[in-house]
């Protein structure tokens, strides 16, 4: 059952850093920095519980959402492997057999350890999610890590603005300093960490690229320069399309983590031959 995926100590902890953060962002910090019954803190508490319910909504798809895996019935089209850019470079039909599972799979599947099945277009199996990152979560995915990072600068902004104008005398406890010195590391440490994530989603989307497909890229762009060649991912079909494939035609869309009607079926993917 999916509901069993929340019953998992790293979600349990995401629910709890998410909780953690709202209550000290809303209650402590934006209410002793401009009062809650104030316009300014009324305004501000919207705006951070509006970006902290998206960054929820986003991550209950992920976790609820089956990332997609390989259909029992699938067999790969062994006599088309060979004219086509998406066939591998030796044995279509022993490469394109998961040997763990002993069953066929598409091109960009792989086998997680973790799911104990291969997952279309995997990206990475991520523990915080308790849910692999795969053809069908990865926009929820790359959206939650857009809200989250959003929400954490927001964060770190509010404390940092209370910090900096907050009265502090001698007399202050030594346990509220501690506490606004470790909230303020918190929330600016998650930005970075959270902002870097989003970076590294980003750069893969626009060239249509996987985790896992970027390192096997690299290699296979060192082999080429080392022949003299040059290597192009082949499905990177260009930037805007390459968006598009992930984040939906609809722009207004985009950052809707359950707009995913326009997900294909996980076989076959547009390549560069396809364009030209």
């Amino acid at each position: 059952m999916k509901g069993k995926r929340f019953l998992s100590i790293p979600v349990f902890a995401v629910f709890l850093l998410l909780g953690f953060v709202y209550y000290v962002t809303v209650f402590v910090f934006l209410e002793n920095w401009v009062g809650l019954q104030s316009s300014a803190g009324s305004l501000n508490a919207l705006i951070f519980t509006f970006f902290a319910s998206l960054c929820l909504l986003s991550f209950l798809a992920c976790v609820l959402t089956d990332p997609g895996g390989v259909p029992s019935a699938y067999v790969p089209d062994v006599e088309g492997s060979e004219d086509s850019d998406q066939a591998p470079m030796k044995n279509g039909v022993q490469q394109r057999q998961c040997g763990k599972c002993s069953a066929y799979k598409p091109l960009r599947a792989h086998h997680c350890r973790s799911c104990r099945r291969c997952i279309l277009r995997m990206d990475h199996h991520c523990m915080w999610i308790n849910n692999c990152v795969g053809h069908r979560n990865y926009k929820a995915f790359v959206v939650l890590v857009f809200y989250a990072t959003i929400s954490s600068l927001y964060s770190a902004v509010v404390t940092i603005c209370c910090t900096i104008e907050k009265d502090w005398n001698f007399t202050e406890s030594g346990p509220t300093k501690i506490f606004y010195i470790i909230c303020g590391v918190l929330t600016i440490g998650l930005f970075f960490t959270l902002g870097t994530l989003l970076g590294w989603h980003i750069f893969l989307i626009t060239h249509n690229m996987t985790t896992i497909e970027r390192y096997d890229a690299i290699r296979a762009a060192w082999l080429a320069r080392k022949s003299g060649q040059s290597y192009r991912h082949p499905f990177d079909v260009g930037v805007c399309k390459n968006i598009t494939l992930i984040l939906g035609p609809n722009m207004l869309k985009w950052l809707c983590p359950t707009a995913v009607s326009h997900i294909k079926d996980g076989i076959t993917f547009p390549t560069t031959r396809d364009n030209s």
